[in-house]
């Protein structure tokens, strides 16, 4: 089966704002692309997947990954995520100047 995009958009971050990018429902393999060109010297960005380990458990994270910029190449893409029980994805820029980044979730 081909990937799919399931959810996509542009979040313009709020410094030290978690920004929920989607809520995952249902069962599936998913992967978090995130353009992250915009970034410049001295922004931080966080992304996060969150996902219960059983049904209607607590969120915990079963992904986070740190970016500063400037990256090079300038995009970066999760590893696929089993989420038995569905999830969220989370975007959080902690320092720098706000920016906006496409992203998009693939489901596999």
């Amino acid at each position: 089966m081909a990937p799919t995009v399931e959810h996509d958009g542009d979040q313009t971050a709020t410094i030290n704002t978690e920004h929920t990018l989607a809520t995952l429902s249902g069962a599936g393999t998913r992967v978090l692309a995130v353009d992250l060109s915009a970034l410049a010297g001295g922004d931080l960005v966080v992304l996060r997947i969150k996902a219960p380990v059983r049904s209607g458990g607590t969120q915990r994270e079963v992904y986070r990954a740190s970016f500063s910029g400037p990256t090079a190449p300038g995009s970066t893409q999760s590893p696929p995520a089993v989420l038995p029980h569905g999830g969220v994805v989370t975007l959080q820029q902690t320092a720098g100047t706000p920016r906006t980044f496409p992203w998009a979730v693939y489901a596999l």
